[in-house]
């Protein structure tokens, strides 16, 4: 594997990693400060937990966190499109960062899939070669 196919991977695993703690910040910080449904914070901030399920995972960059993350993300971007659109102010500008967090996630895994996948018949190949 080329160099610079190891800092593109590298890159979208950063992507990936930040714009999940972003998300993860942002529905803590929504939900329990900044716009919260009910005043004092709600029990919405919990839907934040599945998105501490793939945080070792992506840490750990495996391939199989990746697919399923790029799945994950469309529930909490449609989350945000429905609350950017009904919201009131400051609820639907946090929900449009959300909605952008969620395709920086959604790129950033899927970029990362397609590059290792692209190299995975390269390594293996090399790889039978040694004796």
């Amino acid at each position: 594997m080329n160099i610079n196919k190891t800092i593109r991977i590298d890159m979208t695993r950063w992507l990936a990693l930040g714009s999940l703690l972003g998300l993860i910040g942002l529905g803590l910080a929504w939900e329990l400060w900044l716009a919260p449904v009910r005043p004092g914070g709600s029990l919405l901030a919990l839907k934040v937990l599945p998105l501490c399920i793939p945080l070792a995972g992506i840490l750990k960059n495996r391939m199989y966190t990746y697919r399923w993350v790029s799945l994950l993300v469309w529930l909490y971007f449609t989350e945000g499109v429905v609350r950017a659109w009904s919201d009131r102010p400051p609820g639907n500008s946090l929900a449009m960062i959300e909605v952008t967090l969620c395709l920086l996630l959604f790129a950033a895994c899927t970029l990362h899939v397609r590059i290792r996948q692209k190299n995975a018949p390269l390594s293996a190949a090399a790889g039978s070669m040694v004796p």
